[in-house]
Order: C-alpha cells, then structure tokens, then sequence
C-alpha cells in the first residue's frame, strides 16, 4: 500500500489546529496547523529559533497557546498524557551514574506515574522486549553515560515507546550523531511508525536524511507552517511564499539545497549560499 493510501485509511492521532503563541511581542508560532495519522512518518523542519521546540512544547501540554487547539487520538492535548511519547533534545548523564541501559527502557513504564514501581518480572520482560524492538540488546547491560550517541538514541526511544504511546516526539535526535548513526535513527523510528502504527514526528535542520522514508513534511519558518507531502511543500514557490522572498530549490545527485541570499539562515536542508562558497 502507498504511503497516500495508508494515511487515507488510518486514524488521525495528531491534530494541530490554528496553534498561536505569543511571548510578549514576539508571535512565536502563528497559525499553525497539520495532521498526522497512524503509521505516518513526518519530518518538522525548520532553522534555529523557527518555533520546533516551542510547538513540541505546546503539543506536550508544557506550553500554553494564545489560540488554536490540539487534540491527540480525538481528545484535548493535557501534560503527562501517556499517550504521547517523548524523546529530548538533551539527555546528559554522568559516565560514572551506574545506571544500565536496561534500567533507564524500564523507568518509562511509569513516566506518567509518581513514585517508583517495585521490580517484577513482568516490568523486566517488557523492558526485554523494548530493547530488542530497537535492536538495543546487545548494550542493555551497559552504563547509559558509557554509550555512543547513537546507541544513546536508541536507548531514549525504547525509554518514550515502553509505554504503549499512540505518538512520538523527537525532538533533534539527529544532533550531533555521524551520517551512518543518523541514517540507522532514521530507518528505526520509520519502522516503529510502521510495524506499531506509531505517529512519529521528528525535528531536524535538514530534510535529506529523512527523504527516503518521509511521509509528510512540516516545515516551519518565522513561526508560519506549511505541510504536506515533500514534493508539494520542498518547492520554490511554496517556501517563498513562507519566507515572505525568493527561495530556489536544487535537486543535486538526489538531495534537496534550498538556496538564498547572503545571511539567511533557511536551515531546512542542506543549505547553500553563493556569496560564501565563492570566498565573498
């Protein structure tokens, strides 16, 4: 089945409606709106201080919108909805913190919760299962801190998914991991989306490392959205529209190169700008 026909017939878990916020004069995210259905894999682009965080914020409950709504699986967003999964931007630990990779999959089972559940081999045992569904087994008795970033990540989405969510948020899983470990994050959260029929959206820079499996784009610009298949939104009159000036697009040996003039920062793709690579 196409990637079109599968989100026709599934359940929209993620609805985004006329989000608005507001910090003090500053119009952070202004009318946004999209949708993402089960089983869908959906890329939110934009550059730094494009308004990412701030929308995973109020799709959270962390945030409060000036207008709009958000509904998850048909119900009102609220915080601590287990319903939703949650992957940070940062995740610190201390080399020497002796806690196992194992250990950290299994705090996920009560992330809703207050207090700590006493062991069992039920919690075990889905623990097990989690760090074998993202290949993660092999590290499961591993200090968390001793880890390589992509081992990292692993770990983090096994801790967002052991809770059964409808939708994941990830939020830049892609910083600072090699191409071969974003490349492997990629294909792992596209195949939770399709085997589980998990909503996934994923926030990065760029596009590229998310072409192959995307099923639908958010791109986000001065707080503005467009969404949509990649090739109906990653199109030069849809993103100067958004921009508010020219923007061209260049399809160069299968990536995306968004181009524009000296000193804008469109940060979606793989970025050129033609001052600074001719030494101006």
């Amino acid at each position: 089945m196409s990637p079109a026909a599968r989100a026709g017939s599934a359940e929209e878990i993620l609805a985004v409606e006329h989000i608005h916020v507001q910090l003090g004069a500053h119009m952070v995210l202004d009318d946004v709106s999209f949708a993402i259905r089960a089983g869908e894999f959906t890329g939110l682009i934009g550059a730094n201080g494009a308004g990412k965080t701030t929308l995973f914020r109020v799709v959270l409950g962390l945030t409060p919108a000036s207008g709009g709504a958000v509904r998850v699986a048909g119900g009102a967003r609220s915080r601590r909805n287990p319903l939703i999964g949650y992957v940070p931007q940062k995740f610190l630990l201390d080399p020497d913190m002796p806690l196992r990779a194992r250990d950290l999959v299994a705090l996920g089972i009560d992330a809703h919760r207050f207090g700590i559940a006493r062991p069992s081999r039920a919690r075990r045992e889905r623990a097990e299962q989690m760090l074998a569904a993202v290949d993660a087994l092999e590290f499961a008795e591993r200090r968390v801190g001793l880890l390589s970033g992509g081992e990292q990540q692993r770990v983090l989405i096994a801790h967002a998914l052991i809770g059964r969510p409808r939708l994941l948020l990830a939020d830049e899983p892609l910083a600072n991991l090699d191409l071969r470990s974003a490349e492997e994050v990629v294909a792992l959260l596209a195949r939770i989306a399709r085997e589980q029929r998990i909503a996934v959206l994923i926030s990065a820079h760029e596009i590229n490392p998310l072409l192959p499996v995307m099923d639908r784009v958010v791109y986000l610009a001065a707080g503005r959205a467009v969404s949509g298949s990649a090739d109906e939104v990653v199109r030069s009159d849809v993103l100067s529209r958004l921009y508010g000036h020219h923007v061209d697009v260049l399809h160069v040996h299968g990536r995306v190169i968004v181009v524009a003039g000296a000193g804008e920062d469109l940060a979606g793709h793989e970025l050129r700008f033609p001052e600074a690579e001719s030494g101006a």
